[in-house]
């Protein structure tokens, strides 16, 4: 692979989206080749998947389906976006990738880490990011921020707040695991700091990239 693929997780309300899109303005402006997709969807098929883990209807749906919906949506938008882009030399941003199946399925639903990890070993094929920027945000607040801006709920908007602290806390035992890619910034603070912190590890780390 000769492009770099980075990689945004939180909770529900972190900001991710906000950041990676002036992220992505910044980095074409600063001459990097950069796209940015998201998880689940970014490709039809991983859409549809999409549409099925997240509507509100599908109360039913057990823990582990949705932990192998996830892994197949996961599958068909790496053959399809990720591994072209990467092939293609681009910085790739995700929003959104085997992390939160992590934090979500392994940790928040109980099925293990592990067990979840091992699903998704087969589904990625060894592709993991090359860093990964988590904005750490407190549930309440996440929470709160869904509310205020009328964003329409899914599935797991709709979940408890005790579902929504251990996905907090699944996110601190994943980047135990992982911690020589993960990166954490505080995102309860103002927007423009966070996003001032988050420009700053993104550049930092490609300004320095080896490929190693």
């Amino acid at each position: 692979m000769k492009g770099i693929f980075i990689t945004f997780e939180g909770t529900e309300g972190s900001g991710k989206t906000t950041i990676i899109n002036n992220l992505i303005k910044e980095l074409k402006s600063n001459n990097y080749d950069a796209i940015s997709t998201r998880e689940p969807g970014g490709v039809d098929i991983s859409e549809q998947i999409r549409n099925v883990i997240l509507n509100v209807d599908n109360t039913k749906m057990d823990k582990v389906t949705e932990a192998l919906l996830y892994a197949a949506s996961r599958r068909q938008h790496l053959v399809e976006v990720l591994i072209p882009g990467l092939e293609n030399g681009k910085v790739v941003i995700c929003d959104r990738y085997i992390d939160s199946s992590l934090a979500y399925q392994g940790y928040a639903r109980g099925i293990g880490i592990d067990k979840v990890f091992a699903i998704n070993q087969f589904a990625i094929d060894g592709l993991f990011p090359d860093l990964t920027i988590y904005i750490k945000v407190a549930p309440e607040i996440g929470l709160s921020r869904i509310e205020r801006n009328e964003r329409m709920q899914d599935r797991l908007d709709l979940e408890t707040i005790e579902f929504h602290k251990k996905v907090y806390d699944g996110y601190i035992e994943v980047g135990k695991k992982f911690s020589n890619r993960f990166k954490v910034v505080d995102g309860e603070r103002d927007i423009s700091l966070v996003y001032k912190d988050v420009k700053a590890i993104v550049f930092d780390f490609l300004e320095n990239y080896n490929g190693s």
